[in-house]
């Protein structure tokens, strides 16, 4: 059992990095998320996904090599509740899913026995194929962003606003600053496919993507 007293704890800003005060100040209270379940299912789906979402990462790091991955999914959730107004469960559950099956042994068909097709179909259109080379992983989120439902661009808008904004924070182990702008560029083809989903999200990445191209 770990005894941590609390001094090791990972700073807030590697769960929602580079997050504006502004939205700090607006962040909705448990209450009120819960608020826009309508029964104790959605309650029950939310915790549920992201108890199991903390199981399979449990041995994961984000690429700075110190940061819990479960982190990332946790604030995919939290932009989607607090910069894009979504209270959705199956949209929040997809949200903290959305990695299981590219990053661990998790299967298309376990979600949908736990979670119900929809929530395993919005993980699906996130999923990239780990068999292909990187480059073609990358063209092909780009070629399916504009063809993706509703709920799933959602998830692909706010994990893209999670990821630009920790790559604002601090550039991941062994990359270069071209090869962090390379990535913000690709980034922008596929939420330029995204466009007129979410305005917030969108206003949101249209500024990240603008700091980090404009460095120098």
């Amino acid at each position: 059992m770990s005894h941590d007293n609390g001094n090791n704890a990972f700073p807030a800003s590697s769960i929602y990095p580079s997050l504006p005060s502004a939205l700090c100040d607006e962040k909705p209270s448990p209450a009120a998320v819960l608020s826009h379940c309508d029964d104790m299912e959605g309650i029950i789906l939310l915790v549920k996904a992201a108890d199991f979402a903390a199981r399979r990462h449990r041995f994961q790091k984000r690429k700075d090599e110190r940061t819990p991955y479960i982190n990332h999914p946790i604030g995919v959730a939290f932009l989607l509740i607090s910069v894009a107004k979504v209270y959705d469960p199956v949209t929040l559950a997809a949200a903290y899913l959305h990695d299981l099956v590219e990053d661990t042994k998790t299967t298309f068909e376990e979600l949908e026995q736990l979670f119900g097709r929809e929530v395993a179909e919005i993980v699906r259109e996130c999923t990239d194929d780990k068999n292909l080379p990187k480059d073609v992983q990358r063209k092909k989120q780009v070629e399916k962003a504009a063809g993706s439902s509703y709920k799933a661009k959602l998830v692909k808008l706010a994990d893209k606003l999670y990821n630009l904004r920790d790559l604002q924070r601090t550039l991941p182990i062994g990359w270069s600053k071209s090869r962090a702008r390379e990535y913000t560029k690709w980034a922008k083809e596929v939420v330029t496919q995204l466009k007129s989903t979410n305005e917030a999200l969108e206003m949101a990445l249209d500024d990240v993507i603008n700091q980090l191209l404009d460095k120098k």
